[in-house]
């Protein structure tokens, strides 16, 4: 692995991302920062317990490191220039973005609640479907030549595609005067 390349910013928003196993995935958006050649908005923030750990807020100013030289993470905060009078703690959602309840399940093998809190709606979550769909299609999986990450955002979202099965059924018609 390379040594990571480290840059200066400040947290604009936190993002909550849904991934296909459900899991809840926060994500600083930053001001733009230059780091090794490439301009940074978002960092990973990892999990509920990470931001607490390191008492990441909005506003802060933080550095952050392209881990092996590709995912950007917040490695440390700068409490010298925190704003402590409008300051607030970042309230991790007890609900995923469809709405549902989300859960930290218990570890049988470390006999401890997992860090990653989940969506309990399982396939039924729509944001959970999406990312599922997308991993269907990749190479590691399908691998359907012309059908990615952006093609299946535009047929979700205008309804061509809600499932798996509805990928082999899509109408040529339909799709062949679509962009892309």
């Amino acid at each position: 692995k390379f040594s990571a390349n480290n840059g200066i910013s400040k947290i604009l928003d936190i993002d909550i991302q849904i991934g296909r196993t459900g899991a809840l995935t926060p994500v600083a958006k930053i001001d733009p920062v230059n780091i090794g050649g490439v301009v940074v908005s978002n960092a990973t923030l990892h999990n509920e317990d990470e931001i607490n750990r390191k008492d990441i807020r909005i506003g802060d100013v933080i550095e952050i490191q392209r881990a092996g030289d590709v995912i950007p993470q917040v490695v440390s905060v700068d409490f010298t220039k925190r704003d402590n009078k409008n300051s607030k703690k970042f309230v991790f959602p007890k609900v995923c973005l469809c709405g549902s309840e989300t859960k930290k399940e218990f570890s049988k093998s470390t006999k401890k609640l997992d860090a990653v809190r989940r969506c309990t709606k399982g396939y039924d979550c729509k944001f959970i479907a999406k990312e599922k769909l997308k991993h269907m299609v990749s190479k590691e999986a399908l691998n359907i030549d012309g059908l990615g990450k952006k093609v299946v955002d535009q047929f979700w979202d205008l309804n061509l595609i809600n499932e798996p099965a509805d990928i082999f059924n899509l109408n040529y018609k339909k799709i062949k005067t679509l962009e892309g």
